[in-house]
């Protein structure tokens, strides 16, 4: 062959390759592209138009936005999620409306499925998924998809990655699904309606690193299998109905992290295993029925950062070697049955921030190298029989942001050192703490809570009062305080903190009108929740109270109230408790209050009304009304003359 003609054929070759590359590579299989516009006619609605650059007209690899394909033109990613970024990297939300096609499952090369966050998608998930031999991942999570998860995923071989969380999906978890899935990492089923037990085939899912079944109602036992996910670092399982005890083999899981078991109905002692989760950081268990003492091992969680065991049945001691823990932030063991003193080792967690043993049954003296806390921002030793007397003078040393010590037997005044803290929330309530409240309380700006309920306090609110600008809870009810609310009515803020969420200050001494012009007082603006009964408050009630926009709550019961219930309380869109019983109020009831949209409780009875009762929605009981001898009409006996 002539030099001439090898250059021919050589340049022919490679313009062969050019094109086979450059060309025919890069179409859109027509296979995957028919698939893909079935999909899109399943939506029937896409207001930030994901999927209009999607047109029969155009390619689907070079053209579609949320489309990839590889060398031979065949679909390997859709990802149209309705959490994406904008082109200045702004983060937008959106979603689509309607059904996933059954043809998503023709796309056989497919590797990614994302359209996660979407809400709107709707209907099964489709069985014909299960074709999609080379998927990786699959994201479908935070939709409202319904029905069981297909039996077909089984076949899913190559399948790293399912989250179906935050859908409505329904049904048994498919065992087959979890016996062939072996190359799963992440595996989020969580906030779903599925239930049945968890299948044992769970312990071949070697691979795992992130288990989550959160929110659903499975039941039964933690199968022992799940010891042998030793990949694991994250598992949740909490929010169900779960039963039986911890299995102590998922004291083998020495890489977890993260460990969730809170909300089910376990049972049994914490097992002496769990001294060998050596990585975990995170360990909840609370609000279930566990039982027995906390074994000794816990000490042995170096790693541990938080600790939740609040609302179980554990008893006996807080052994000592909770001191260990020396990366402990966070501490949680209320509502149990702990006895015994605070171990003196808690001084030894200097990293601890909230500390809270309340509600249980520790006694004794507590100790002073709790002292040694300088980070610790919450202390909650509410309502043990620790019989504190003072407030420990050491508690001035911390920097505190919340301190209760409800029902832990104080006595006396309250300690000068308060008025000289950045405490927020401070709760006494339930001791025997006596005196007036002193003008130094307008010292501690820094109060947003403040309860002082069941004690013993007397006297009159001082003025200075007036200076907690940022204070938005105020409890104090059952205490012996005199003297008018004006001071507490009008505090100031610091808008738009320091608006009163929620008064209580029910059976006091509290005495004369409540001004009308309650209602227009900045810190009452947002008001949620107003409890004034069992006071000797007299005059009318404010008309201004309708004013309150936010009001849900108003109970005045057992006053001196007079005069008629004002119809502009019916302005208060969200009221739906109304207590005016035992005053000495007048005239009829309005009826534009009875038929309040919201309004489920309307207690009058005790007083001075007259006339027929309106007709109204509801079925009150007649208690409600009872003691009025001139009111008349369902539920009370019909008027003897027409109104």
């Amino acid at each position: 062959m002539a030099p001439r003609e090898y250059i021919n054929v050589f340049v022919a070759f490679f313009l062969f390759l050019f094109l086979l590359c450059f060309s025919g590579f890069n179409a859109c299989n027509e296979a995957d592209k028919s698939a893909l516009l079935a999909f899109k006619a399943k939506i029937t609605y896409d207001p930030s138009d994901l999927l209009g650059t999607w047109s029969l007209s155009s390619d689907c690899c070079t053209s579609w936005d949320g489309v990839a394909c590889d060398a031979v033109g065949r679909v390997v990613n859709l990802s149209r999620p309705g959490v994406f970024s904008d082109p200045d990297n702004v983060p937008v939300e959106t979603f689509m409306v309607g059904t996933l096609s059954p043809s998503l499952g023709d796309l056989a090369s497919l590797q990614l499925l994302d359209l996660s966050n979407l809400k709107y998608l709707q209907g099964r998930v489709p069985p014909e998924l299960g074709k999609l031999s080379r998927l990786m991942t699959l994201l479908l999570y935070s939709n409202n998809l319904t029905d069981p998860i297909p039996s077909t995923f089984s076949n899913l071989l190559s399948l790293d990655k399912l989250s179906l969380r935050s859908n409505s999906l329904s049904g048994i978890l498919p065992a087959s699904v979890f016996k062939s899935l072996t190359s799963l990492s992440m595996l989020d089923l969580s906030t779903n309606f599925l239930f049945g037990e968890i299948p044992a085939t769970i312990g071949r899912l070697a691979s795992l690193t992130h288990l989550d079944f959160r929110g659903n109602k499975l039941s039964g036992g933690i199968p022992s299998g799940v010891g042998r996910l030793r990949n694991l670092r994250n598992l949740d399982l909490s929010e169900n109905e779960l039963t039986g005890s911890i299995p102590s083999s998922m004291g083998e899981l020495s890489n977890l992290v993260y460990l969730d078991l809170k909300r089910n109905r376990l049972t049994g002692s914490i097992p002496d295993s769990i001294s060998k989760m050596v990585s975990l950081r995170y360990l909840s268990l609370s609000e279930n029925r566990l039982s027995g003492g906390l074994t000794p091992a816990i000490g042995a969680l170096s790693s541990i950062r938080t600790i939740i065991l609040e609302k179980n049945w554990l008893t006996g001691s807080i052994p000592p070697t909770i001191g260990n823990l020396t990366a402990l932030a966070g501490m949680f063991f209320s509502n149990n049955r702990f006895t015994g003193k605070i171990p003196s080792t808690v001084g030894n967690l200097t990293n601890l921030l909230t500390l809270d043993l309340s509600k249980n049954h520790l006694s004794g003296k507590v100790p002073g190298e709790l002292a040694k806390l300088h980070e610790l921002q919450t202390l909650d030793l509410s309502f043990n029989p620790l019989r504190l007397g003072r407030v420990p003078a050491w508690l001035a040393e911390v920097n505190l942001f919340r301190l209760s010590l409800a029902g832990t037997g104080l006595v006396g005044h309250l300690p000068t050192w308060l008025s000289s803290s950045s405490i927020s929330v401070l709760d006494l309530s339930s001791n025997r703490l006596v005196g007036r409240l002193p003008r130094w309380i307008g010292n501690m700006t820094e109060l947003s809570y403040l309860n002082l309920s069941n004690n013993k306090f007397h006297a009159a609110i001082p003025m200075e009062f007036r200076n907690l600008s940022l204070l938005m809870d105020l409890d104090l009810h059952s205490n012996r305080f005199t003297g008018h609310l004006w001071p507490i009515f009008t505090k100031r803020t610091q808008y738009p903190l320091g608006q009163f969420f929620s008064l209580d200050l029910s059976s006091n001494l509290f005495a004369g009108p409540l001004q009308e012009s309650v209602g227009a007082s900045p810190a009452m603006a947002s008001v949620e929740s107003l409890i004034l009964s069992h006071n000797p408050l007299d005059g009318r009630i404010p008309k201004s109270l309708g004013d309150l926009p936010e009001l849900r709550v108003v109970e005045l019961a057992s006053n001196r109230l007079s005069g008629a219930i004002p119809r502009e309380l019916s302005e208060c869109k969200y009221l739906w408790k109304i207590a005016l019983s035992d005053n000495n109020l007048s005239g009829r009831i309005p009826e534009e209050v009875i038929n309040m949209e919201s309004l489920e409780e309307f207690d009058v009875s005790k007083n001075g009304l007259k006339g027929q009762i309106p007709a109204h929605n509801l079925s009150f009981p007649a208690a409600f009304f009872s003691d009025n001898p001139d009111l008349c009409g369902a539920p009370l006996p019909p008027c003897k003359h027409k109104e």
